[in-house]
């Protein structure tokens, strides 16, 4: 999928102007080549990246196999880092972050340091920006999360979230995004991927996935489809422990390879690995991200995608459960893997990794298969080539009120009315409103603003409105509800989390799923109950125990 060609190295004014097809804060260092106009044909991208690998010795290539957690706020805080491992990355969290010109700062200062260590390779910097619940940065425009975008039907929301989000990583100089998930989510009490899955139809998660995965690369960022082999049928957190999804191959190829064989026929730029345990594709008992059968066999032979493979983060205790950090680098290597990302000990991985080259273990053209891999993607993604951003403008460029328009687009969008009883909602004009539990300010305010009155309790009022986030399992949420249902008057949950909590509410009058807690989906939700919105988004993901399946949904005109 090559959307987007590479920069050539234009002049520093007309690339501060546009975002697209940038990679964002990158430097021509004095050893690297004068990049032709337009797009790279392959063989020609293949002996760039050659040229560049026959001047890099072992420590160098190791070193573009590791990124790195960025320290602070600003690059003097990384520059023994990069001195000592010469990282082929960053990733980028909350703490780094403080405002669009210090990361444009920190940015064009990390790719300054790169450029003068070892050789001197312009380096990828990511971040966790799949909007909704996983946001690293909170500058900018908040769009819901993927089951919000799933619930729209519309592969042109995902394509408008994707290319927003780009437009602003690429301005503060942030060149990959983790982003989109691919999971199917066919567990419903998933506790780590629920509302960042599409949904649970493999095909609808695949045609989302690859609508975000090609925005993004229009936009000039890389987009990292995640988490293979799938991640979606968990009951484990890989965070704090080791997921086990023991089922068949052909269940497998049902449901969570889909959107994963998708992306690899689109020619994605990245997918990253979960650490979760599959039996049935290994038996071995190792992790998929340690896994050759999965990475080696399935991946790359089976599939036959030569992207770049990057390891979920080596930091979580689903990957550290038989291994000590170092061998876990080289057995990621052996598996497949050409990113290690997050090491939690740098020097135990390069130490490691390096004596495992040196005795043999990793081959040299294994090194070399991985180093040009992602020597590749920078050529093709305008990292090498690429300019310093402007930090004075990222501001303007970040949260512009365009932005903020079109993530409320979206949200109004994935509005599902999943039960009207009596016809409660829209709630009727000059209606005393109750608003309480999750996101009730920002509910409560925005139907004041529609001119609603607001009542202190259940009992002073019309109609009670109970914001809910997987309240099913939360016995504080599930009190609040029965507490305002003994008041006598209609009750209204509005799910701000997976709308799976609706099997644990046979009661409840009216129920309206918004798949996500940020402002835009709560102020969508205010509008959908007001009827200035009309519920149009359908049901994603099938709920147990009720006869609600994937498309469900009500509408004012229908219910």
């Amino acid at each position: 999928m090559r959307l987007c060609p590479t920069l050539a190295p234009l002049g520093v004014g007309l690339l501060l102007l546009t975002t697209a097809c940038t990679g964002g804060g990158g430097t021509s260092g004095p050893d690297l080549p004068d990049l032709p106009d337009g797009e790279i044909p392959a063989a020609e991208e293949q002996r760039i990246a050659e040229n560049l690998l026959s001047d890099m010795d072992t420590r160098d290539k190791v070193g573009q196999l590791l990124v790195l957690t960025a320290s602070g706020t600003t690059a003097e805080a990384d520059t023994q880092a990069i001195a000592d491992y010469r990282p082929g990355g960053f990733i980028y969290f909350p703490e780094n972050l403080e405002s669009a010109e210090q990361i444009a700062t920190l940015s064009n200062g990390l790719q300054g340091l790169a450029s003068d260590a070892g050789a001197g390779i312009p380096l990828l910097l990511g971040i966790d920006q799949e909007q909704g619940l996983v946001t690293r940065l909170t500058l900018g425009a908040h769009f819901p999360d993927a089951m919000a975008v799933g619930a729209t039907g519309d592969t042109e929301h995902a394509r408008t979230l994707a290319r927003t989000t780009a437009a602003e990583l690429a301005a503060l100089g942030i060149n990959l995004d983790y982003a989109p998930v691919a999971d199917v989510n066919s567990e419903p009490d998933n506790p780590v991927i629920g509302i960042r899955s599409f949904g649970s139809d493999p095909d609808a998660v695949a045609e989302m996935a690859i609508a975000e995965a090609e925005a993004f690369e229009e936009g000039g960022v890389v987009p990292v489809v995640k988490h293979f082999p799938g991640h979606g049928d968990t009951d484990v957190d890989s965070h704090t422990g080791l997921p086990t999804i023991d089922k068949s191959r052909e269940d497998w190829e049902k449901t969570d390879l889909p959107p994963f064989r998708a992306a690899v026929d689109a020619g994605v730029d990245a997918i990253m690995t979960a650490h979760v345990v599959m039996p049935q594709l290994d038996d071995s008992g190792a992790p998929a991200t340690l896994s050759e059968d999965i990475i080696g066999g399935i991946l790359r032979d089976e599939l036959g995608y030569d992207g770049v493979v990057t390891t979920d983060a080596l930091n979580m205790e689903g990957v550290r459960q038989a291994h000590d950090d170092g061998e876990n680098a080289v057995r990621a290597i052996l598996a497949g893997a050409d990113q290690l990302l997050m090491p939690p000990d740098p020097a135990a991985a390069v130490d490691a990794v390096t004596e495992a080259v040196d005795e043999g273990r990793i081959g040299q053209e294994r090194l070399d298969e991985s180093v040009l891999r992602v020597l590749k993607l920078k050529i093709r993604r305008g990292v090498i080539g690429a300019q310093p951003v402007d930090p004075g403008a990222a501001a303007a460029a970040v949260g512009s009120e365009k932005d903020r328009e079109a993530a409320q687009r979206v949200a109004d969008a994935s509005m599902t009315l999943l039960r009207n009883e009596g016809g409660v909602l829209p709630l009727r004009e000059g209606a005393r409103v109750h608003v309480t539990g999750s996101g009730a300010e920002t509910i409560g305010s925005e139907l004041r603003s529609l001119g609603y009155t607001l009542a202190d309790s259940p009992g002073a009022a019309d109609v009670t409105v109970v914001g809910t986030a997987d309240a099913r399992r939360d016995s504080e949420q599930r009190a609040l509800l029965s507490g305002a249902a003994s008041a006598g008057t209609p009750v209204v949950a509005v799910a701000q989390g997976t709308p799976y909590d609706l099997a644990a509410f046979p009661d409840v009058d009216a129920y309206l799923a918004t798949y996500s807690a940020v402002d835009a989906s709560r102020i969508a939700a205010a509008r959908a109950l007001a009827g200035e919105v009309e519920p149009q988004g359908r049901l994603p993901v099938d709920i147990p125990d009720t006869d609600l399946t994937t498309g469900a949904g009500l509408g004012y005109a229908t219910d």
